[in-house]
């Protein structure tokens, strides 16, 4: 079981805080939700508050979201933590692999996928200004309409066909993404806002992400 500590312990954080009385990392020692930055205060967001996704559309010319009358659809494209890798740990051996699809995969909504006549398991490709992703399609009822995942770390080592859109190889989950710092990312030397290797820095807004999937012709080339 992942996450068990000492003596069968569940993994758990700021335990050393609240048992050990550790101080937070704050200008307070203590754990709090206001941030009295200059910054913060001027973007509105000393308390946590919603933030909308950006209007891509109107921002950079990207696509409208929603179906468009053609058998594609235009969705946000998100890429959270890989379901069959961690980082660095490869795919392509035969334990891997048996346990996924063998390959790239793009999880869609019933109704995304209904828009654009894909089944499960059916080759898609997703298409924006920064690239292509060629992937199968898992149509699942746990994905909300307008959204899909691609999951980080996918290697494109093993069936990754070429793209209709441009003849290349179908690259990888990052092929549709670009990098967006939102300005309060950059702030520093402010007590849990300082720098840390790995912890804190300029982020990127990956749920800002859209791009357009079709399906493509099943009689796919390597």
């Amino acid at each position: 079981m992942v996450g068990l500590g000492d003596r069968g312990r569940r993994y758990a954080p700021f335990t050393v805080n609240i048992e050990r009385l550790k101080p937070f990392h704050t200008l307070t020692g203590r754990m709090h939700f206001y941030v009295d930055h200059d910054w913060m205060r001027d973007l509105g967001e000393t308390m946590p508050i919603y933030r909308p996704p950006l209007d891509m559309h109107r921002l950079f010319g990207e696509p409208r979201l929603g179906p468009d009358g053609r058998q594609q659809v235009v969705v946000r494209y998100l890429t959270p933590h890989s379901k069959w890798s961690i980082h660095s740990e490869y795919q392509d051996n035969l334990f891997m692999l048996s346990l996924s699809r063998g390959g790239p995969t793009v999880w869609m909504s019933p109704q995304d996928a209904g828009a654009i006549g894909a089944a499960d398991n059916d080759w898609v490709e997703c298409v924006n200004s920064n690239g292509v992703l060629v992937a199968r399609a898992i149509v699942s009822h746990r994905m909300p309409e307008g959204v899909v995942y691609v999951h980080h770390a996918q290697e494109r080592t093993i069936d990754v066909p070429k793209s209709e859109a441009t003849g290349r190889r179908g690259g990888i989950h990052n092929s549709v993404t670009r990098l967006l710092v939102k300005p309060s990312h950059l702030i520093g030397g402010y007590a849990q806002l300082s720098y840390t290797f790995n912890y804190l820095g300029p982020t990127g807004n990956q749920r800002d992400m859209v791009a357009t999937i079709r399906r493509r012709s099943q009689e796919v080339t390597y």
